[in-house]
């Protein structure tokens, strides 16, 4: 009896090769029957533009209950560091830092290489009008004052706040809720269970509508290339170069200057202990399979105690995304650029802060990433339509944005393990003085 031995492809596999083949197809008919009334109305217009709207609606649909749910039981789960002690506090604290710094960076990065200016994908005239009502809606959000931008983030009617997509005080009110359940436990478990019942309920509708992903990002990228042509990948790659220069600069720079201050431990010695763990997460692209790896390597190389890491790994491969949150930066500016939309300081502090809260609740299923994505721009009113141009990329950045995540994760440990005097020294140096000790020899 023949046994198959076919590997099925994965879903990012197929939405990479719907990528590839979409943008193939969409150039030929650019360059060859875009003219042609027939394709153009029925094909490029009618299939393509129905098929890729009928996912955006899908993935708008999910936005509002997936990010509630996510975040109240999130939130909940966190809520209870106090019975940690000291300890919970500060890993907390340290990846909502690290979080609001990596937004940042990535704010800045991409306002530097501008990779969706001179885009123009208002040509896509469906699009068009979304990006047009889109400008007179920021246009209206400039003139808001930043007091007034924060006290919105405190919701006056949540039921509205639910009905409206008001993304940052749905963040806030969902926190909220977390925090509280956490605080009164038992009395209110039943209220927790339905939380988590429905946040099940909504990771698998998540999973549903991202089973036709592939289809349907075939069908977005062929009518952008079609549309616009072959010029549309030049964009393309300076979003990919933006999104790596600033996930480099996190991990290189900004977690390096944060375990230098906050413990007078040598980077350079972090780095080269810690780099089979960069690259078994790059490999593998999900943070939760190099937990085992990571404590391990946090102990038996740079002497951090398992006390500590034990709880601060797995709790920062659940809540703390800097890598993801760096993709969304990139990918607002981006964006903006590509359609031409201005985005104020009030745009990009909320950006910042709906990134950051949305960390709590991007875990747990795979493109996840891409449905937070969607809240950020509905935060500050840009296109969710713009997506299409960053999920057959996503892949390939998804591996990288691994390795930070757990670079993040490991970096927050240490600290947090030598101001509780948890890391030996002498394990943590022990490969330099070896080095040391040979070369004396060899002396």
């Amino acid at each position: 009896m023949k046994t198959n031995n076919k590997k099925k492809l994965g879903l990012t596999t197929k939405i990479f090769i719907a990528l590839i083949l979409g943008a193939l197809i969409g150039i030929v008919i650019n360059l060859t029957c875009i003219k042609n009334p027939f394709v153009s109305k029925y094909v490029v217009q009618g299939l393509f533009y129905v098929v890729g709207q009928a996912f955006i609606r899908g993935m708008q649909m999910l936005v509002v209950p997936l990010v509630f749910v996510s975040i109240a039981t999130g939130a909940a789960a966190i809520g209870d560091t106090k019975t940690l002690g000291k300890v919970g506090v500060k890993t907390v604290i340290f990846y909502l830092i690290t979080t609001i710094l990596a937004v940042t960076v990535a704010l800045g990065v991409a306002n530097l290489i501008n990779p969706g200016q001179g885009a123009n994908l208002s040509k896509l005239e469906s699009i068009a009008k979304t990006a047009t009502t889109t400008v007179s809606t920021t246009g209206a959000a400039t003139k808001t004052s930043m007091v007034d931008t924060l006290l919105n983030i405190i919701p006056t009617n949540p039921v509205q706040a639910l009905a409206n997509g008001d993304m940052l005080a749905i963040i806030f009110f969902a926190v909220l809720i977390g925090i509280i359940l956490a605080k009164l436990g038992d009395k209110t478990q039943q209220v927790h269970n339905l939380l988590n019942q429905c946040n099940d309920i909504m990771m698998e509708m998540t999973m549903m509508v991202m089973k036709v992903a592939p289809v349907c990002v075939f069908c977005l990228i062929a009518r952008t290339f079609s549309t616009l042509g072959y010029s549309v990948m030049f964009y393309m790659l300076k979003y990919m170069i933006a999104v790596i220069l600033a996930l480099a600069v996190q991990c290189l720079v900004v977690y390096q200057i944060m375990l230098k201050v906050t413990t007078g431990l040598s980077p350079f010695v972090f780095l080269k202990k810690f780099f089979p763990v960069q690259a078994f997460a790059f490999s593998t692209a999900t943070s939760n399979a190099t937990i085992p790896m990571n404590i391990d390597t946090l102990y038996e190389k740079m002497g951090v105690s398992k006390r500590i890491s034990s709880f601060t790994i797995p709790l920062g491969a659940t809540v703390n995304m800097d890598g993801t949150s760096i993709m969304q930066g990139v990918a607002v500016v981006f964006v903006a650029q590509a359609f031409g939309i201005h985005l104020s300081l009030a745009n990009y502090i909320t950006v910042i802060a709906t990134a950051t809260l949305a960390s709590i609740g991007t875990a747990g299923v795979p493109s996840v990433g891409l449905i937070t994505l969607t809240m950020v721009f509905n935060s500050v009113g840009l296109p969710v339509s713009g997506i299409s141009m960053i999920m057959g990329i996503d892949r390939i950045l998804d591996m990288i944005r691994t390795a930070v995540n757990i670079t993040g994760d490991a970096v927050c440990t240490t600290v947090v393990a030598y101001q509780n005097g948890d890391v030996d020294k002498d394990v943590y140096y022990s490969d330099v003085k070896k080095d040391l000790e040979e070369a004396h020899s060899e002396a």
